[in-house]
């Protein structure tokens, strides 16, 4: 079985967003020479995650993190952490870390209005994200 594994950095702009990073794992896939496995996308992050969903409309992303911000807000009362980002750590917790993916005739599977997203939490912040390509 053939592994190849590439890092990448991003920069955020704010304190909560989603960047798409499908492109990003895309051509991975695509230069990994892999023609059937899969693909896992990893963020070694603990305020940060990655997940899967809308990318044609953006309001679906705003939602998601308008969602968020009321099921768990920035500040409340009662959080013990003293850094002030509480409410990361448990959006970072409900989203997760990782998402694998399938790589079929050597292209990515994604569904027509899918995107990959690196989900933010605590930024602006310099991160990482690990795409992993497996497979024949």
């Amino acid at each position: 079985m053939k592994i190849i594994t590439k890092d990448f950095h991003i920069s955020t702009r704010n304190r909560c967003e989603f960047v798409d990073i499908a492109g990003e794992v895309a051509s991975t896939v695509a230069k990994a020479g892999v023609k059937e496995g899969d693909v896992l996308v990893y963020c070694p992050h603990t305020t940060a995650g990655i997940t899967v969903n809308e990318n044609a409309d953006p309001s679906v992303v705003h939602d998601i993190l308008l969602t968020l911000e009321e099921l768990i807000p920035h500040l409340r009362a009662g959080y013990r952490h003293d850094e002030g980002n509480s409410d990361a750590h448990c959006k970072s917790s409900l989203v997760g870390c990782s998402k694998q993916f399938i790589v079929r005739q050597g292209r990515l599977e994604l569904g027509t209005w899918q995107g990959i997203f690196f989900c933010e939490f605590d930024g602006p912040r310099s991160r990482e994200f690990t795409v992993q390509v497996r497979g024949e």
